[in-house]
């Protein structure tokens, strides 16, 4: 563990491993991980950057996608948050959070696998919001795999849908609706540069999702339409002990980055307000990494 003065108030203390095991069933639950991850529920401080706009965030349960969600709520966004009808519970925490802000939020319960559901997603959200100009493509599906030989096509498929195929057909219902200077943001990885061997199926989702971010942002550009990504390393989310990991790479999680630990969802979420606010608005087909220090993109 990576010794660090209690007095250095210039970043928080973030827990480091080792974590205990936890183990939990897809797709698991935040609120039952040991620590439960910060999203920023009580560390994050808006300063008014996305005032007056609308966004729409997949997988904002849990994770990457809540901490998104809090973050643009306290920047003064309305949110609409879609999630598994099975993580309802964290769900619940997150629309609590979004109008303590006194921002509207629209709970989108449903499974993206689905285009029906997508397009669903995208129509509800518009409607309820009133709108919308932010999309924030997050929602992934994780589940490590020793061998192509015990990678199943259910799995490959499911992986597939979940991370690629939802996305298209999310934001092709989306643009339609999205007026000049919204934003896309996708959730790459590290793995699309540096893909681990037992990650072999959602290693090649997250590499898709960075060609599909440069290809779209160029047709959108015309529009006025800005599309980005962002690619994470190892932070620390359900995603993890739900059977994104062996056990014991969960217990060492993010020891190998060089800040010792690995991320809060709440260190990430800047960098989705960042994306999105008019402040950035000449940047589009950029890939913006988040690593603990590794340098992978």
């Amino acid at each position: 563990m990576i010794e660090r003065s209690q007095k250095d108030t210039l970043a928080p203390q973030y827990p480091t491993p080792p974590f205990v095991s936890q183990p939990q069933p897809a797709p698991g639950l935040a609120s039952k991980m040991i620590p439960v991850p910060d999203h920023g529920e009580t560390s994050y401080r808006g300063s008014g950057r996305l005032a007056g706009r609308k966004a729409l965030i997949t997988g904002g349960d849990s994770g990457i996608g809540r901490a998104v969600a809090i973050a643009y709520a306290r920047e003064g966004a309305d949110v609409a948050i879609g999630y598994l009808p099975e993580e309802e519970s964290d769900a619940a925490e997150v629309i609590k959070l979004i109008e303590a802000e006194g921002r509207k939020a629209v709970a989108l319960p449903g499974d993206i696998r689905s285009e029906a559901f997508c397009e669903k997603l995208v129509e509800e959200a518009v409607s309820q919001l009133g709108g919308l100009d932010i999309l924030v493509n997050n929602a992934g599906r994780q589940q490590y795999n020793e061998s192509i030989l015990t990678l199943s096509t259910e799995d490959f498929d499911a992986t597939f849908k979940t991370n690629v195929y939802a996305m298209f057909w999310i934001t092709r219902a989306a643009v339609k609706h999205l007026p000049p200077g919204a934003s896309i943001i996708n959730t790459s990885s590290v793995q699309a540069y540096q893909p681990s061997p037992i990650l072999l199926d959602y290693a090649q989702t997250k590499a898709a999702i960075v060609a599909f971010t440069k290809a779209l942002a160029q047709q959108l550009g015309e529009k006025g339409i800005r599309v980005n990504a962002i690619a994470p390393g190892p932070y620390w989310t359900v995603l993890q002990p739900s059977g994104g990991q062996p056990d014991e790479k969960v217990k060492q999680f993010g020891a190998s980055a060089p800040l010792g630990r690995p991320g809060q969802p709440v260190e990430i979420a800047p960098l989705y307000v960042t994306m999105a606010s008019a402040e950035n608005s000449y940047a589009s087909g950029q890939v913006w990494c988040s690593d603990g220090g590794t340098g992978t993109v």
